[in-house]
């Protein structure tokens, strides 16, 4: 292919289009010179309309963005959002403008939706962006269109559509720790017009930064091997008649954790990174994911309406042992923690569409999903204590079952009202049913017996959540608005009850109420969006460790979270782009009685940046020459420390990488660096009684990498 070495228009960063030179991989006659912004279509709100039109806020990274910021998953995303933070712990954990995830639905504030399969859970919150055309950001609640978890916002990967031509990519990289990754994306034509398929996968290993000195262990104590494969079949029987059937592979296995423990009472200060290069852990530590998707897409445009059926499953199972001391007490040694869950899950949505490109549009339909999560075995072992007559090593052990239904019913219509006015409302309503049959085993170690507690539950919940939005266009490139809205994520089950009632082991739905007032625009090379919310939450999931390494959960009664996001694309030259953004919050406990003697009203939510922010500058040269780099700062977090009941800050840091490369005929040949200044930070914190274990992120690391698209 011949590729142009002119300025071209691409997706990037923000709540609109900008534009990136040819190294966009774009032919010559597809290239031009012209900075006037173009529209940008998204799918937001289900429906294809241009970003601008949207009355909230969206981040939009496109493939060029990821690509050269070497975005290679949902957690290297999280980075990009304003007011996100991502945490290894418990999966991938994601704290959303103040929201956090919840520990016994393992449910995060943010779900993705790729081919239409929903991921919310904290453990496979992942996906591949190999096939990937753009990613849309929801920030918000997103319940009346996308459904119950979706409390702090959708990340919707949009795939390619393939066509006639067959179109392609293969790349590989190799960096510091013995990295190694691998790619490969083919979309083409079986039959033209009619038939088409696509294959995509990616693959990556490396061996870790920490090493673990205990005789006869694996020296690679965090090594990790991960892989996302997917394929799609596309039938096009007439122009109206589309189906499409998409399948995906995700594997995930991660020895040790990108950190270390210290013993109970200990707070963030007391950790370092250097402490964490080498550990001594006698157990073999690992957690291991698969999860396997499938989706079937049928739509049919009529004249005045398009309907669109989705029908997804999905497994997931996850597996994991863990040192139960995160040490080499020969008291613990050979015990274990351990949690192994498979989780099945059925969707099914028939939705009903305009096909108006402006004026009066909706959409409405009817949503079903079917869950059966099973846990077990899943807990610890302890050692025999001497000073009482328990002469054997115990463990305890909770089995479970638990089954949920949710029936909905959503609807949303765009109404014009007078010239550059435009009403919103959207509004779901939904049923959940939950119920789950747990026993707790406490045994020695090896032995059989029966439960020594057994809890059989089951809770309804029907919750109605409207949407109104107003937005005004100041003139045709600029709009505000001011949006209401309600969100939700479902109650559920403490997965390892050992005492109490049923309701002792429940908690209620978390609510939250949300106002948004926002502009977004562009003015020739500059492309802005700037919001401010807040936002009232009720009933905050929350869990504690009152008995050492047994967690309970429960509801902390009011907090608030309120900030400002701006992001920022501006092009001084037609080879020169600079991007930004900032978000800044405050998220706060109201009211939080632990039911213990502990108030922690006037607390900050933990996991929760007083600020993110992120500036990037990239130069294009018209030989293919290319280059980047990229600052993110994060302001202090602080983290819950059962232990000691309070709350540990951790300072802010920031993060330098770099990226030069050489593009021409199709081929892309490049060297990176990421944390440059070798910045140590803490990223999670788990502390109660027993023990309290720190992760890091990664120190600095260096690679070289080609791509070939054709």
């Amino acid at each position: 292919m011949d590729f142009g070495k002119k300025m071209v228009f691409a997706f990037c960063v923000g709540s609109a289009c900008s534009i990136v030179p040819a190294t966009s991989w774009c032919s010559e006659d597809e290239a031009s010179v012209t900075m006037e912004m173009p529209e940008m279509t998204v799918t937001a709100n289900k429906i294809e309309e241009d970003v601008q039109d949207v009355p909230q806020s969206i981040t939009v990274v496109g493939e060029d963005i990821l690509e050269e910021k070497g975005i290679e998953g949902v957690p290297d995303l999280i980075r990009e959002i304003p007011n996100a933070f991502y945490s290894p712990g418990h999966g991938n954990s994601v704290n959303f403008r103040g929201l956090n995830t919840s520990m016994f639905t393992s449910n995060n504030p943010v779900v993705i939706y790729i081919d239409g399969v929903p991921y919310s859970r904290a453990y496979g919150f992942d996906a591949s962006l190999v096939n990937a055309e753009r990613i849309e950001v929801l920030r918000g609640p997103q319940g009346s269109l996308y459904g119950k978890d979706a409390i702090g916002g959708v990340i919707n990967i949009v795939s390619k559509e393939p066509t006639n031509e067959f179109h392609g990519k293969v790349g590989a990289e190799y960096g510091s720790f013995d990295y190694k990754q691998g790619l490969l994306n083919l979309n083409g034509p079986v039959v033209k017009d009619k038939l088409y398929f696509g294959i995509n996968g990616w693959y990556e290993q490396d061996d870790g930064w920490i090493e673990n000195t205990y005789p006869g262990m694996e020296v690679d104590a965090n090594r990790q091997r991960n892989h996302n494969y997917g394929a799609f079949l596309l039938f096009k029987p007439t122009e109206r008649f589309n189906v499409r059937l998409n399948i995906s592979n995700l594997y995930n296995k991660l020895y040790l954790e990108d950190g270390y423990a210290l013993p109970g009472g200990s707070v963030a200060g007391d950790f370092s990174r250097d402490d964490a290069e080498k550990v001594s852990y006698d157990t073999e530590t690992y957690s291991e994911i698969e999860s396997n998707a499938q989706s079937l897409h049928l739509s049919y445009d009529f004249d005045a309406l398009t309907v669109t059926s989705v029908t997804t499953h999905r497994t997931l199972t996850t597996e994991g042992d863990w040192d139960a001391d995160f040490g080499d007490d020969p008291l613990w040694a050979g015990l274990v923690m351990f949690d192994d869950a498979e989780t099945d899950t059925w969707t099914e949505e028939l939705r009903f569409s305009s096909n108006n490109p402006e004026g009066f549009r909706w959409v409405g339909g009817v949503y079903l999903d079917t869950e059966e999560h099973e846990t077990g075995p899943y807990g610890m072992q302890m050692p025999f204590n001497p000073f009482t007559y328990a002469l054997e090593d115990w463990e305890y052990n909770a089995e479970s079952i638990s089954d949920s239904k949710t029936y909905a019913i959503f609807g949303q219509v765009m109404i014009p009202l007078v010239t550059n006015l435009e009403l919103t409302l959207g509004a779901r309503y939904q049923h959940i049913e939950k119920e789950i049959d747990l026993d707790m085993y406490v045994l020695p170690v090896g032995t059989s017996g029966s439960p020594a507690f057994h809890l059989e539950s089951e809770k309804t919940w029907d919750v109605f959540l409207p949407k109104a939005a107003l937005s005004f266009g100041i003139t045709d490139d600029w709009k505000t608005y001011f949006s209401f809205s309600k969100g939700y994520m479902p109650g559920g089950f403490n997965y390892f009850s050992s005492s109490g009632t049923a309701e002792d082991n429940s908690f209620e739905p978390q609510k939250s109420t949300n106002y948004e007032l926002g502009i977004k625009g562009s003015y020739k090379r500059l492309n802005l969006s700037a919001s401010a919310f807040y936002m009232g939450i009720e009933d905050i999931h929350v869990y504690r460790s009152p008995g050492g390494g047994i967690y309970y959960t429960g509801n902390a009664d009011k907090a608030h979270s309120r900030g400002a996001e701006l992001e920022v694309t501006y092009f001084p030259t037609d080879s020169i782009e600079l991007s930004g953004a900032l978000g800044v919050i405050e998220a706060e406990y109201d009211d939080y009685d632990d039911g213990a003697g502990n108030v922690f009203d006037g607390e900050k939510i933990p996991q929760t940046p007083s600020h993110t922010a992120r500036l990037g500058i990239a130069y294009y040269h018209p030989n293919g020459f290319y280059t980047r780099t990229d600052l993110y700062n994060q302001g202090a977090v602080y983290f819950y420390n059962d232990a000691n009941k309070s709350f540990d800050r951790e300072g802010g840091h920031t993060l330098l990488d770099m990226k030069v490369g050489y593009r021409s005929g199709g081929m892309d040949v490049y060297a990176y660096g990421k944390n440059l200044t070798d910045e140590e930070y803490v990223d999670g914190l788990r502390a109660n009684s027993s023990a309290a274990v720190a992760t890091f992120g990664d120190p600095r690391t260096f690679g070289v990498g080609a791509q070939y698209r054709f």
